[in-house]
């Protein structure tokens, strides 16, 4: 079955975007996935198709109207996929959400503009809230492709080499070790020796050993986790 993806925004031009490239465009083309995009403008208001309203309270900036964007999101055929409002307030997208993602049968995504949501749309589609790190971007078409390019690639048979997924930063709770290629001796740096040894099991090591010594320096939160999740030491 293919996995179905549906953008709702205020820019529809900005997609397929780099999704329609490489492995991305080339499972796109092949009916891997697919890919609907529904213009938030087209449920405006008015004779402007007015989508955004001053926020109550005050404050500066427009919030996005519930209205528009309900009947926006009910246009959408949704059945069992997630529906998911991209923002900085959101949830941290990770790795092991992307497999679950990929597991399914696709997703609704919602961006938005402006100063974002009115949160009661959200609330009442009991929808998900998830962002791409900590920063504000101008809208929440750049996260939806990131969050796309994330699951894409991990549905079968896009990556050429299936164990490619299962060896890179965060597929084990680890970021990657690094690599090396052609030619041995470059400006002066050699390869480590352990990689043109042969010997497989010392690679395996070395690689796991690199992965944790980089993790740690980098990322000593995701470490911790990672420690954690090993269970106590025999």
């Amino acid at each position: 079955m293919t996995w179905r993806a549906d953008v709702l925004t205020l820019f529809p031009a900005m997609f397929p975007g780099p999704l329609g490239e490489s492995l991305a465009g080339r499972a796109l083309r092949g009916g891997v996935w697919s890919l609907a995009v529904t213009d938030i403008r087209a449920f405006g208001l008015g004779r402007h198709r007015a989508v955004d309203d001053t926020p109550f309270g005050g404050g500066a900036g427009m919030v996005l109207r519930a209205d528009v964007l309900d009947a926006a999101i009910t246009s959408v055929a949704r059945a069992a996929r997630p529906l998911v409002f991209l923002t900085p307030r959101g949830r941290p997208l990770t790795q092991a959400r992307a497999r679950e993602l990929a597991a399914g049968p696709g997703v609704v995504l919602v961006c938005g503009r402006f100063e974002g949501f009115d949160q009661r749309v959200i609330d009442a589609h009991g929808a998900e809230e998830l962002s791409i790190g900590d920063y504000v971007l101008s809208g929440g078409e750049l996260p939806a492709l990131v969050l796309l390019d994330s699951v894409i690639r991990l549905l079968p048979g896009v990556m050429g080499h299936e164990e490619s997924g299962l060896e890179e930063s965060h597929a084990d709770g680890l970021l990657e070790y690094p690599h090396f290629t052609r030619p041995a001796t470059w400006q002066g740096r050699d390869v480590p020796e352990v990689l043109t040894s042969g010997n497989h099991a010392a690679i395996g090591k070395w690689r796991l050993d690199q992965a944790r010594a980089v993790t740690l320096a980098r990322r000593p939160d995701l470490y911790a986790h990672y420690i954690a999740s090993q269970g106590p030491t025999p």
